[in-house]
């Protein structure tokens, strides 16, 4: 199952199938799904904009944070990660970077939880929800790496496009 499907998809059983099954990847899968599972919450939050569900988005991504916490915390991934304060977002000044192999992914918070301090600099590039995908498929172990192009024909094959 290819992540960027899981994610673009709002069908609860289909995503939590699959985070059950990338959990089974072992740490690399577990550090997936806390990863894939913070995005797509934050990204459906932003949606919800005026709507009863967005605190409740918010509160899930904030648990799936404390999850990549713990999980970075407990095995030596050898990925550079951490917080730092940002001044500009009032509200949500602390930010958790992680380094994935796939890219950089980042995401504010109201409260600084567990985990080292983050001496890296933000990397502009294409964001964390792709750096995100990249990391769950490779997780998942359809491609070492994949690049958006094979990951867009996956998807479309899928599809029967």
């Amino acid at each position: 199952m290819l992540a960027t499907a899981v994610f673009n998809q709002n069908d609860g059983d289909v995503t939590k199938a699959y985070y059950a099954a990338l959990a089974k990847k072992g740490y690399h899968g577990m550090l997936a799904v806390a990863l894939f599972r913070a995005q797509k919450r934050s990204t459906a939050a932003k949606k919800y904009r005026g709507r009863g569900y967005r605190q409740a988005a918010y509160d899930v991504k904030n648990w799936s944070l404390e999850q990549v916490c713990i999980v970075l915390s407990s095995h030596n991934f050898g990925y550079s990660w951490g917080w730092q304060r940002d001044p500009a977002t009032k509200g949500f000044e602390w930010v958790l970077y992680v380094d994935l192999p796939t890219g950089q992914c980042s995401f504010h918070s109201a409260d600084r939880l567990n985990g080292p301090e983050y001496y890296g600099k933000w990397i502009p590039g294409d964001g964390s929800v792709n750096a995100i995908i990249r990391y769950c498929d490779q997780a998942w172990g359809h491609l070492p790496n994949p690049t958006q192009q094979e990951r867009q024909e996956a998807v479309q094959e899928a599809m029967g496009f």
